[in-house]
């Protein structure tokens, strides 16, 4: 006769598309996974009384984007025994544990319940489906308006109205407040996101910009110019520590994606200065996040496996599986616990073989027990 936990695990097999073998297999995996997250005693190094041994990630604060589920949502329900739209997934986000998401734009597939759910009443309809499964919506990857005018601002309000009706305490972007190199250009979005924060603040909502290696390169800021007028050498600033230096910490905030940040500590650490000498500077993504931690109230926690035969240094790979030391970069970043890490992995729907190729939803599993294994 099967008990309770043997009918859950059995419902979960088959939402997740795994079969019986697949899922042991994965189960397996995912326990040895965890014993590798979580040090033993003898094993840890030295920390301050009473935090060598606290969870890093509270329950309610692991989350995931759902961009990294997206094959799930995407996919027609009418064809696919697996989970479909946003409602199932949702559901199996919540069995997993999960308690907080990102959404990155409203779309799914048109046969899912709710069909086009990209307007107030659909927000209403997520919103449900949210309370339903003691969900919380965090932000969003939204688009941010590149101009400042009535229409623009109209726009951005609407967004507001929307994230206010899923709950939201974030609105946001995935792209980089400008992808120039120029001080100029830098200084021109730091202008326009300190009005685009003010105004998200009128709504209760944080404005925040979600990074990419490149926003960690060196800005071009001094030096002789080109013949554009533009400098070609740069003071040794990086591109987002000049714009966190020109923005309001009251009204403009940031979210790490730890993963590129590590592709920006491989890549991006010699610049030219003004005199035209070489000069090295490793990038320190903690330190940047301790230097203003408030300043930092969502993370990516996406993972990666080092390997210096491709440009980024690093390839995507479950939370828990790569090589990024989590526990360290947790322990010093300060405010413990009180971050919002969400799970990211671009490549989810493909990564890997049998159990988990294909399979989104299997490694949203793998993943979340390696974030609930943080201990430090």
């Amino acid at each position: 006769m099967n008990t309770d936990n043997d009918v859950n695990a059995s419902g979960l097999v088959t939402r997740l598309g795994l079969n019986r073998r697949q899922f042991l297999a994965a189960s397996t995996g995912m326990a040895a996974a965890a014993a590798v997250a979580a040090p033993s005693a003898s094993a840890a190094p030295a920390a301050a009384a009473g935090n060598a041994n606290g969870v890093l990630i509270p329950a309610p604060r692991r989350g995931l984007i759902l961009y990294t589920v997206r094959d799930a949502i995407s996919r027609d329900p009418a064809t696919s025994p697996y989970a479909s739209g946003f409602q199932a997934v949702f559901e199996e986000l919540a069995e997993i544990g999960y308690r907080q998401i990102e959404f990155a734009g409203y779309g799914q597939h048109a046969n899912a319940p709710g069909g086009n759910v990209n307007n107030p009443d659909g927000a209403r309809l997520l919103r449900t489906w949210l309370d339903d499964n003691g969900l919380r919506a965090e932000g969003n990857h939204g688009s941010i308006p590149s101009t400042v005018t009535d229409a623009t601002l109209a726009s951005f309000d609407a967004a507001c109205e929307v994230a206010n009706i899923l709950g939201m305490s974030h609105i946001g972007t995935g792209n980089d407040p400008t992808g120039s190199a120029y001080v100029a250009d830098w200084a021109l979005a730091a202008e326009r996101w300190n009005v685009l924060g003010e105004r998200a603040g009128r709504h209760g909502l944080k404005l925040y910009t979600h990074n990419h290696d490149i926003a960690y390169s060196f800005l071009l800021d001094s030096g002789p110019l080109d013949a554009l007028g533009r400098p070609t050498r740069s003071s040794g600033i990086r591109r987002l520590e000049y714009f966190l230096a020109n923005t309001d910490p009251k009204h403009v905030y940031l979210e790490m994606d730890i993963y590129w940040a590590h592709v920006a500590q491989y890549k991006h650490h010699t610049y030219t200065a003004p005199d035209g000498s070489s000069v090295s500077s490793v990038f320190d993504p903690a330190a940047v996040v301790a230097a203003q931690t408030q300043r930092f109230p969502l993370f990516h926690a996406k993972d990666g496996k080092k390997n210096t035969a491709v440009a980024n240094g690093y390839e995507f790979a479950p939370f828990g599986l790569g090589d990024i030391d989590y526990s360290t970069f947790l322990r010093r970043v300060g405010a413990k616990g009180s971050h919002n890490p969400m799970w990211e992995q671009d490549n989810a729907s493909s990564w890997g073989t049998a159990p988990y190729a294909g399979q989104s939803l299997a490694l949203a599993k793998v993943s979340y027990d390696n974030m609930a294994a943080l201990r430090g």
